[in-house]
């Protein structure tokens, strides 16, 4: 069980938040801490249960650097795409090592070493936060992570049930896994011994393509599912594109790319070891939650 005082970055949002609620279920609040650009809003609740909370961001250095004081370990959550993350993730870890902080745990993204596949404005960052972590001097623990079934409606739509699955097909199969499982992940890394200086690939137990889909939708959810293998222009003019910013569909369409090319293929069991019991899947996961009550974006 872990002695010292444990951080979450990002608590405001969606996987740093569940992490913290899952520590709050282990560990005193006195004992854990936590940072967000906007504390009163994001992290009352926390604050409310007595864990320490700061303003900060990992644009500003020295908050960085007066929040980490006193730490033992970081839950470091990634960045956001298209917010200079080599440079955040900089100062995260110098921040770090500088305030004594003893472990990093990162949440990266899932990929397959040496195949050549780069995740637009992901991959890149990730790599140079792990080199980083690992010259550090720090113990570091790498949560790689496949997409989230939270979001992975981002890829086929709210209404496949009706329109069906519209998407470019691929070879390449993939694993989704929900937050609260990523969650559950790293509060066993956070809290027990054994993880220093190790990289997880937190996969699902199940993978398919995205020719797959409908046929595993439209089982669970009782009805049949068409499908359809659309080029990538196609995909690209798709009305749930509409109005997003610019970038958005070209880099949707990357993670497509990267799962037909099976960039998240691979099952390693890792997920199901650190949270002992299966992790939900797919199928299931669909079967209650999709459609989605919130919209696409």
């Amino acid at each position: 069980m872990a002695a010292g005082k444990i951080l979450v970055t990002g608590a405001g949002g969606h996987l740093g938040g569940i992490t913290l609620d899952l520590l709050l279920e282990k560990l005193p609040a006195s004992q854990l801490a936590a940072i967000s650009r906007d504390p009163v809003n994001k992290l009352k609740r926390f604050a409310d249960k007595g864990v320490t909370t700061y303003k900060a961001d990992y644009n500003d250095y020295d908050a960085l650097l007066f929040a980490f004081q006193g730490i033992e370990k970081v839950m470091m959550i990634g960045a956001h795409a298209f917010t200079d993350r080599i440079r955040q993730h900089y100062n995260v870890v110098t921040a770090a090592r500088q305030a004594g902080v003893k472990h990093v745990v990162y949440t990266s993204m899932q990929r397959q070493e040496g195949a050549g596949i780069a995740m637009w404005d992901v991959t890149e960052s990730d790599t140079f936060t792990e080199q980083a972590l690992k010259a550090s001097g720090m113990d570091y623990t790498i949560m790689m992570q496949p997409p989230f079934l939270e979001t992975f409606f981002f890829y086929i739509g709210t209404n496949a049930l009706k329109e069906g699955i519209n998407v470019p097909f691929g070879k390449g199969k993939f694993a989704p896994v929900t937050r609260d499982d990523l969650a559950a992940a790293n509060v066993t890394v956070l809290t027990e011994e054994g993880h220093a200086n190790k990289t997880y690939k937190l996969s699902g137990n199940e993978a398919f393509s995205f020719a797959e889909i409908a046929e595993i939708l439209g089982q669970a959810k009782g009805q049949k599912v068409s499908s359809k293998d659309i080029s990538e222009e196609e995909y690209l003019k798709w009305k749930g594109f509409e109005g997003q910013p610019e970038q958005l569909p070209q880099f949707r369409l990357a993670w497509v790319r990267a799962m037909n090319a099976g960039n998240f293929e691979e099952i390693t069991g890792d997920l199901e070891r650190l949270i002992s019991r299966k992790p939900t899947e797919f199928r299931d996961y669909v079967r209650s939650n999709y459609p989605p009550t919130k919209g696409l974006f």
